[in-house]
């Protein structure tokens, strides 16, 4: 029983030194993602999010339309104030206070980091050059939009679309680097 207790509590000791190794990367927001992706030789991404409905995502919450679709899902609070809302409505919801950058705001919607991760560890101009520097402090490069964007296009969605068309959706709101893939 002794070595038992000695074994769980080593392996407990290892995952927590473990877990509190691991980064944890914190939201900077559109305007900060913004500094270096507006211009048209970096494929104007900025430009291309504010011009889609993931910039209005949180403005939508705001609606009578949307309190009225909350309270038809039995929900008691204001869409806006609805975490069965906001979880898909704004980016960095729900997460600890410290991982939300001076410059974050959740009325920007679904932003960049809801694509490509919280951009703390990532967003300098060195590391954005290194591909795979990036992707090793937090940059998500969504390969398969069939999978990553059902999380929240999706049935759960009282406004989903069973007939939506996902590659047509995506042709409005890809956004490529100019000459890459």
């Amino acid at each position: 029983m002794l070595k038992l207790s000695i074994i769980v509590f080593l392996f407990s000791a290892l995952n927590f030194c473990q877990e509190n190794t691991q980064p944890k990367h914190a939201f900077v927001g559109a305007e900060t993602c913004g500094m270096c992706h507006k211009t048209e030789k970096q494929g104007n991404q900025l430009g291309v999010w504010q011009n889609s409905q993931h910039s209005k995502a949180y403005q939508t919450l705001l609606t009578e339309q949307a309190d009225k679709i909350a309270k038809d899902k039995g929900f008691n609070t204001p869409a806006a104030k609805t975490a069965d809302c906001l979880k898909c409505h704004v980016t960095g919801y729900n997460v600890d206070s410290s991982l939300i950058g001076k410059k974050f705001k959740m009325e920007d919607g679904v932003q960049c980091e809801a694509c490509h991760g919280p951009g703390n560890d990532y967003k300098s101009i060195q590391i954005m050059k290194d591909k795979n520097a990036a992707v090793a402090n937090g940059l998500v490069l969504v390969s398969d939009i069939h999978t990553f964007c059902v999380k929240c296009h999706n049935s759960e969605s009282p406004t989903f679309n069973k007939d939506m068309d996902l590659d047509k959706m995506w042709e409005k709101i890809k956004h490529p680097i100019p000459g890459t893939k």
